[in-house]
């Protein structure tokens, strides 16, 4: 095979690189997929801007530190393997520097490139620890990549702005994320048991007491520097004693429901999704790492749960509960509280308040169409990844249309649709010492899990495929900044 040149250098202080890529007009993620799907020995080599001089040593080590940087801000805040590769690969396609291989697994991200047979590879890696999701951030890092292939920064000035982008703090107070995770707790109650009574608001207020007394006993317990399976041991405690408070009243309160409303935000249902996702994706590493992630955390959930429970489970609590969203209790009010829960969940993932009308639209249409087919008859599984693939679909047109990232319209978009409170009372089925009922709902939520992925994975192919969008115009030329470490 013939070998191939080395790539031209885009002067630092200088001028600012063209369009990556073939279509111009296509999104980066549009062109970026199919080579990132292709060999790297395969991929077509980005066209060099004329009367461009040889590179030198200094210039592919810092656009590798850029495209690292942009990698690991992606991955942290919540972004699939395969779009976070993709990111990568079109910063550094964008600046000549190629051929180059970018890797991504669960905490760590790499990227190599290899300047000729005569030099010796440039390899560039680091860890991400603890990743959380960050919509805001992840919006702004889209933007800047958007930036950067269609020619308009140079390498100093976009790692300035990428490091400005690391520093800046969340968009909401803790006071807002406080009422969030508790709006979130009381709208998963309202959305299970879908009644409107005296006894359903003192649920919700339960609930709302349960997720805010765990949400602070977790963070008292991250100031001691625990791993997060302690502290969600702890955080599932508060919901399981007022669920069994409730359970013992006589009143016949549903405290199943106030633990399934004040366990939602805790429950990995999105981890599962994402796992699915990433292994849909062909990434099977970093899909077996998030799968065990997701059942770590749901063991701790289940052993904090367990351990107040263990006496009201033996003495005659009812702690029986709906395990799947029902559909058709009272349409008007779940469909409320799925917008609601949706809110809710999108600003604990600090999503853009530009973003949170068109998240609680597309949320409102996919939980519709789950209702409108459960109700039909069709199996809850199969509604859920029809729900989830208009969902993906809908929020690749949105995010198209904003010149953004699609995952802040998705994820907090399928939050009702989550299979987490399946995956507690399938737990809770073999602590109960009925493991056939608890191995049906593992089952089910895997299944219910892997609906979702597809549908949102299959939306999105569709979207790259059928939905072509203009991508932005290239911004005025920025002047170059200092390079900061």
């Amino acid at each position: 095979m013939p070998q191939q040149a080395p790539a031209p250098e885009v002067p630092i202080d200088g001028d600012r690189p063209g369009p990556a890529d073939g279509d111009a007009e296509a999104p980066w993620p549009d062109r970026m997929l199919p080579l990132l799907r292709t060999p790297t020995a395969d991929r077509r080599l980005a066209p060099a801007p004329s009367g461009a001089e040889p590179p030198g040593t200094a210039e592919p080590a810092r656009v590798l530190e850029l495209a690292l940087l942009v990698g690991e801000l992606l991955l942290a805040s919540g972004e699939a393997a395969e779009d976070v590769e993709a990111a990568m690969l079109a910063v550094a396609r964008a600046y000549r520097v190629h051929p180059c291989d970018p890797q991504v697994t669960f905490t760590r991200v790499s990227i190599s490139y290899q300047p000729g047979s005569s030099g010796p590879p440039l390899t560039a890696e680091c860890s991400v620890r603890r990743p959380a999701g960050d919509y805001a951030r992840l919006a702004a890092v889209f933007r800047l990549v958007t930036e950067i292939t269609a020619g308009g920064i140079a390498v100093r000035d976009a790692h300035d702005r990428l490091v400005a982008v690391h520093r800046r703090d969340r968009r909401y107070s803790v006071r807002v994320l406080l009422l969030c995770c508790g709006l979130l707790a009381g709208a998963a109650t309202l959305l299970v048991g879908g009644r409107t009574d005296a006894r359903a608001w003192l649920v919700f207020a339960s609930a709302v007491v349960a997720a805010l007394a765990g949400d602070r006993l977790s963070a008292l317990v991250a100031r001691h520097d625990l791993p997060p399976f302690y502290q969600f041991v702890v955080a599932a405690a508060p919901a399981a004693v007022i669920g069994i408070l409730l359970s013992f009243n006589g009143l016949h309160l549903r405290g199943s429901v106030v633990i399934t409303g004040g366990l939602f935000a805790l429950l990995p249902g999105w981890p599962m999704v994402a796992a699915a996702q990433d292994g849909l994706a062909g990434f099977y590493l970093t899909a077996a790492a998030r799968l065990l992630e997701a059942l770590y955390l749901m063991a701790g959930v289940v052993i904090g749960v367990m351990t107040v429970l263990y006496v009201g489970v033996n003495n005659g609590a009812d702690l029986a509960a709906q395990d799947v969203p029902a559909a058709a209790v009272n349409p008007p009010l779940q469909l409320a509280a799925a917008v609601l829960l949706t809110l809710a969940f999108a600003v604990l993932l600090n999503t853009e308040l530009g973003t949170l009308p068109a998240v609680m639209l597309n949320s409102a249409a996919g939980w519709t169409t789950y209702g409108v087919l459960a109700n039909a008859g069709v199996e809850p599984i199969l509604a859920t990844g029809l729900a989830a693939g208009l969902v993906g679909l809908s929020g690749q047109l949105m995010a198209r249309c904003r010149g953004s990232s699609a995952l802040p319209h998705v994820t907090a978009a399928l939050g009702p649709l989550l299979p987490g409170s399946v995956l507690y009372f399938g737990m809770l089925a073999f602590v109960r010492g009925q493991p056939e009922t608890g191995l049906s709902g593992i089952g089910r939520a895997a299944a219910m899990a892997m609906a979702l992925a597809i549908g949102v994975n299959l939306g999105r192919e569709l979207a790259r495929l059928f939905l072509p969008a203009s991508r932005p115009a290239p911004p005025p030329r920025r002047q170059g900044g200092r390079h900061r470490r």
